[in-house]
């Protein structure tokens, strides 16, 4: 996969490649790690700020939403006015919204902050990997993509620790303090030391971009509300209709548009679809029973947030380890058995602790069920992204890789939204016997979300696909192969 721009590998020293390599990592670390840091410190939050179950939600949603919608936009503005500008002005937007969360004196500013938030790690995520690949030889660039990729893992598994960690240890307003001098140097060092590069100007689906969001928007919105005012109030029934509107307009003008966002035709490759569905699926499952588990080990279980934290690892330390080896797996077997056992290991992993919860539970009888949830999306982490490009023409990697990112961020807010809905039917926050008996039933509906995904994963082609630089989702550097 050759990159076409103006920095390439072999133009470049070894001490440009050294700082790319670290200046991209510390910002793509930094966001990655914004997107579950929050959820040890939600009790918290919700302690300083108040609101309901719904506004410890929007605290997640409202960064995911503007990130997953703005991921191809960013990659295309890049493009077109200069990545490593886009990329600073990323990461001055990301420091700045995180001064701005630190700050907030309610909970209507945090989650303002959080979508501003977003819009920044729109613009650092795709470009820090277009980057970092345009400055390495094409022979080094899976060694690097694999490297940026681990990051990336690294940051899941440290997020709920560093959160419970930074909460405990100070309080919640540092674990978006921390961001802002980290954030601000980044910016400075990368207008010093990174090489601006371009690609050829591509049309910006503005159009498509805004329906897709606003839809998901108002979808959210109305499975949020339902824990409020209920299933059959007139603001649900409006704002799912709506939604429901939006998204078909968003297909009706995405099969219209020259240069669509989301080529319809990408959809009727049957592998595509279904790969694309069981990573919206797989993102809904573990960001949903991560959003439950953090209530129920805090105000449940009574744990301290880093207590909480260490709790997590069983769970999300097991990809460092085990999805590198499904990786290559997957190389000499094919990606669908592993999406599908992984996301069925996920969902028993899921079933497992959900049974078990009560106001008494030991910890200790959790282990294994989260070991083997954790196992479980190990396996699907690698296999989803390569399944997915795999099955699309090589002329449409960029986009297909574009969509595929987008996508499972999209799932994670949905997931929320879902099991909060399950969650405010049963219990709620004020104790710990409500938490406990919201807890169980929604996390059930995670371990459904990873059930309907394996069987979704069926549906992909048993042959091997075809090889991918990196087995990361790549949007940026798979649009720049796109045009080699």
């Amino acid at each position: 996969m050759q990159l076409a721009d103006t920095a390439t590998g072999g133009s470049t020293s070894t001490s440009q490649r050294g700082w790319a390599l670290a200046l991209t990592s510390v910002a793509f670390f930094m966001t990655a790690l914004d997107a579950l840091v929050v959820v040890t410190a939600l009790p918290a939050i919700h302690a300083g700020l108040g609101g309901s179950v719904g506004t410890l939600e929007w605290t997640i949603n409202a960064y995911t939403l503007p990130f997953a919608a703005g991921i191809i936009t960013a990659a295309a503005l890049g493009d077109r006015l200069g990545r490593r500008r886009m990329y600073i002005a990323g990461l001055v937007i990301f420091a700045v919204s995180s001064a701005a969360c630190a700050l907030a004196q309610n909970a209507e500013a945090l989650i303002a902050a959080r979508a501003v938030q977003g819009l920044g790690a729109a613009l650092v995520t795709p470009l820090s990997l277009t980057i970092l690949a345009s400055v390495f030889p094409r022979e080094r660039r899976g060694a690097i993509v694999g490297i940026w990729g681990g990051i990336g893992g690294l940051a899941v598994a440290a997020g709920p620790l560093v959160g419970g960690a930074v909460v405990q240890g100070l309080d919640w307003h540092w674990i978006f303090w921390i961001n802002v001098p980290i954030g601000l140097a980044a910016a400075a060092l990368s207008a010093l030391r990174l090489p601006e590069s371009r690609g050829p100007a591509r049309h910006l689906d503005i159009g498509g971009a805004t329906l897709a969001a606003a839809g998901a928007v108002s979808l959210a919105w109305g499975l949020v509300r339902t824990a409020d005012v209920g299933w059959t109030s007139i603001e649900v029934i409006t704002a799912l209709s709506v939604g429901v509107g939006l998204i078909a307009a968003f297909m009706a003008w995405e099969s219209r548009v020259s240069v669509p966002m989301l080529p319809l035709r990408l959809l009727r490759i049957r592998a595509f679809t279904a790969a694309n569905a069981t990573g919206f699926l797989s993102m809904a499952a573990i960001t949903s029973a991560a959003f439950l588990m953090s209530q129920f080990f805090q105000a449940g279980l009574g744990y301290s947030p880093l207590a909480t934290g260490l709790r997590f690892l069983p769970w999300t330390a097991t990809p460092l380890v085990i999805a590198p080896i499904a990786g290559r797996v997957a190389d000499k077997v094919g990606s669908r058995p592993l999406m599908v056992a992984g996301m069925a290991l996920q969902a028993g992993g899921l079933g497992w602790v959900a049974a078990h919860i009560s106001a008494h539970v030991s910890y200790g009888v959790l282990v294994l069920p989260l070991a083997i949830a954790g196992v479980g999306i190990s396996m699907t982490i690698p296999t989803t992204p390569t399944a997915a490009l795999g099955a699309v023409p090589p002329a449409d990697l960029g986009t297909a890789s574009g969509v595929q990112n987008s996508l499972q961020r999209f799932g994670a807010v949905f997931g929320v939204a879902i099991v909060t809905a399950v969650f405010s039917a049963s219990g709620h926050l004020g104790s710990a016997t409500g938490v406990t008996a919201g807890v169980q039933p929604a996390l059930a509906a995670s371990a459904a979300l990873s059930m309907v995904g394996a069987l979704t994963g069926f549906a992909v082609s048993r042959r091997r696909a075809r090889a991918v630089t990196g087995q990361q989702p790549a949007p940026a550097l798979a649009q720049a192969g796109e045009r080699s």
